[in-house]
């Protein structure tokens, strides 16, 4: 959160407002991704090849050129377009109070934020379940869910906050 607030010059508590105003569509945006079996191959690829824990190991990484584009990225693979981007952080900065062109800038580094905190997880004693070979079989979204979900309470939305959370 400190590092996302000194990259966008934002006090620490509208970043965390930001960032719980975010967070929900980025989950969703990632479980719908993954409902499909393309969708969650492509996750199960990034967690395994991509360079993502360093975002959460290295926080003062997440502001640099590189890996904004990192970030957008990702975004691509959550959102599926700029306009889904644009609309999380339209619908963020009315419940917020914080410019949208702010939130804008905010969206990729959170992504980088969301993929290093999903690849801590999966690299120190996560499970993916369900992966053969490189390919996911079986239930897509049951898969990641029961990968992100320790609670057992059918939705990955608080998991993935309270990951991301360890590393702010």
């Amino acid at each position: 959160i400190g590092q996302i607030a000194k990259q966008l010059g934002l006090p620490e508590g509208a970043t965390k407002q930001a960032v719980a105003a975010i967070s929900p569509a980025l989950t969703r945006g990632i479980e719908r991704n993954a409902s499909k079996p393309e969708g969650l191959g492509s996750l199960l690829d990034a967690l395994k090849k991509g360079n993502h824990a360093q975002y959460v190991e290295k926080p003062e990484t997440i502001g640099r050129e590189e890996s904004v584009a990192d970030g957008n990225a990702i975004l691509g693979h959550i959102f599926g377009s700029k306009d889904v981007s644009r609309n999380v952080a339209g619908n963020a900065a009315r419940e917020t109070g914080i410019d949208a062109s702010i939130l804008k800038k905010m969206l990729p580094m959170l992504g980088t934020v969301v993929m290093g905190a999903l690849s801590k997880q999966a690299g120190s004693g996560g499970q993916l379940s369900g992966l053969k070979d490189g390919k996911a079989s079986g239930d897509p979204l049951a898969m990641l869910t029961g990968f992100l979900d320790s609670n057992k309470d059918g939705s990955a939305t608080d998991e993935i906050l309270n990951m991301a959370k360890k590393y702010f």
